[in-house]
Order: C-alpha cells, then sequence, then structure tokens
C-alpha cells in the first residue's frame, strides 16, 4: 500500500522490552509462524509462555527502561537527525519503552533514516554516560492512508503525554542546541 503523500507512522521498541512470545501479541520475522492475536485481541493467556521464556534467556542484558531525562536526549537526537536529513517531521513521542514518529518519507524509504535517528539518539545517550544497548530490532512501520489518518495518527501521538511520554511536535520546532548552548 502507497502512503498519502509519504505520511508514515513508525513505531518501536527499546531493547527486550517487547519479545516474541509477549502475552501482548508478537509477529514472528517473516510471518514464518502463525501466532494468534495482536495487542489489541492478546493471544490466549500463557500461549507464548515458552516462547518468551526462551526470548528472554537470549537476551544479552536486562531490558531498556528510559528515564524522564533520557527520554528527552533521545526524543531530541531523533527528531533533530530527521529534521537535518530533511524528513518533514511533525509529531514524535517517545515513553520508557516505546517511540511513536509521523513523519515524511517522499522516496518512500522509511527504515534507513529512521535507523540513522535511532543510531544518532544511541550515541547521544551514550555521551551521557549510558552503556548498553537501546533498540529493539526493526521498527513498525504504517503508511498513512489520507489526511483523517494522518491527524489520527497526530492526536494519537500527542497524547502519549498524559502516561508520561516525552512529546514533541513541529510546533515546538528544533532550537534546543541554540538554547542550551551546546
Amino acid at each position: 500500500m502507497n502512503a498519502w503523500n509519504g505520511w508514515y507512522h513508525v513505531n518501536g521498541h527499546t531493547y527486550g522490552t517487547w519479545l516474541p512470545g509477549d502475552p501482548r501479541g508478537w509477529r514472528e520475522k517473516g510471518h514464518k509462524q502463525h501466532v494468534a492475536g495482536d495487542y489489541k485481541n492478546p493471544p490466549p493467556a500463557g500461549s507464548g509462555d515458552p516462547l518468551l521464556e526462551y526470548s528472554r534467556d537470549a537476551l544479552t542484558q536486562p531490558p531498556t527502561h528510559l528515564d524522564t531525562a533520557q527520554r528527552e536526549i533521545v526524543g531530541r537526537a531523533i527528531v533533530e537527525r530527521l529534521v537535518g536529513l530533511q524528513y518533514e517531521t511533525i509529531a514524535f513521542s517517545l515513553d520508557e519503552i516505546h517511540f511513536h514518529l509521523l513523519a515524511k518519507f517522499s522516496d518512500g524509504e522509511v527504515k534507513t533514516p529512521v535507523g540513522l535517528a535511532k543510531k544518532h539518539a544511541y550515541h547521544e545517550l551514550r555521551d551521557h554516560g549510558f552503556e548498553r544497548k537501546l533498540w529493539g530490532r526493526r521498527a513498525h512501520v504504517v503508511p498513512i492512508r489520507d489526511r483523517q489518518h494522518q491527524l489520527n495518527v497526530f492526536e494519537y501521538v500527542v497524547r502519549h503525554r498524559e502516561n508520561g511520554a516525552w512529546v514533541w511536535t513541529f510546533r515546538e520546532g528544533v532550537y534546543w542546541r541554540e538554547e542550551g548552548g551546546e
């Protein structure tokens, strides 16, 4: 499906916070195995327990949870990099374990610039003493269907502020580097 005017909703998680076997539902890469349910309609209780235990045992460090200060560092870095790469970015939220992004990728290439932004965020956080894995694998990319879908996603991303997420919108601009004297 093509994205309306190049707009996409992208979301992802920090390392180890949404694993295969998760009670909220999960998807196998390439859909190699059918998994009943999703986060709105979870799979039957206990159906993924053996896989979840295996997934947790395979982690090389504890799951990554971000505190309030870390969310701001990471959020600013992601927005900063995407804007710097000339991608129109209008909303971003980051809570303790996951992010949502609404941005325009006219060329249809989403994963590479998002990956570069995530890498930049990791380096910014590392410069503040963070020394562990930050991101889980693969972000989820959803093409925006039309203007109403874009508006709905924008409001959805901004609503994460109610749950303690660091939220940024285009209205705020990207002026923190100048203000902070960095």
